[in-house]
């Protein structure tokens, strides 16, 4: 397979997946300049690298795991307090929504905080990306039955966030 086929590939994946790739990134960070940075780096990453690909076929996990990898390095390298303030000088600031927030339900995104990055990666993929279980296994680089307890775990930890403790 030559390097101009599987660097084709990757840019195809990248170009069908950004929003979806910002979207992930985006529940790691909460905030938009970040998350572009994360998914920047990330292609950065994948076509860097687009060399090591073997199979066409695992290239949009490859490239989801890269992006996953990246997040969490972000979040523990950049781990503070982010305070927001009011503008006092009614200076008007011009924000581009590049993309469509599906991730609307801010209580579940709070909820998603609980979660260690591990737990936090298999549930956005499986639901918020709507990955089959054998997809998120795949992007992580974990084993199926690994990722379907940690999504027990984790959804069983989301519902007692949610529903204050009950069962």
């Amino acid at each position: 397979m030559s390097y101009e086929t599987v660097h084709h590939a990757i840019e195809d994946i990248i170009l069908t997946s950004y929003e979806s790739m910002y979207r992930l990134a985006y529940t790691y960070v909460k905030n938009e300049q970040d998350a572009l940075d994360i998914v920047q780096e990330s292609i950065y990453k994948a076509i860097k690298n687009s060399d090591q690909i073997d199979n066409i076929e695992s290239a949009k996990s490859w490239i989801w795991r890269i992006l996953v990898n990246t997040a969490i390095d972000y979040v523990r390298q950049n781990k503070r307090e982010v305070i927001i303030s009011d503008i006092s000088d009614n200076e008007e600031i011009m924000v581009d929504k590049p993309f469509i927030d599906i991730y609307e339900d801010i209580d579940m995104l709070k909820a998603l905080d609980i979660l260690s990055d591990r737990e936090k990666a298999v549930v956005i993929l499986r639901y918020f990306e709507d990955m089959k279980i054998s997809e998120v296994a795949q992007c992580l680089g974990e084993n199926i039955n690994t990722v379907k307890s940690v999504l027990y775990r984790s959804l069983k930890k989301l519902k007692t966030e949610i529903t204050g403790g009950g069962s």
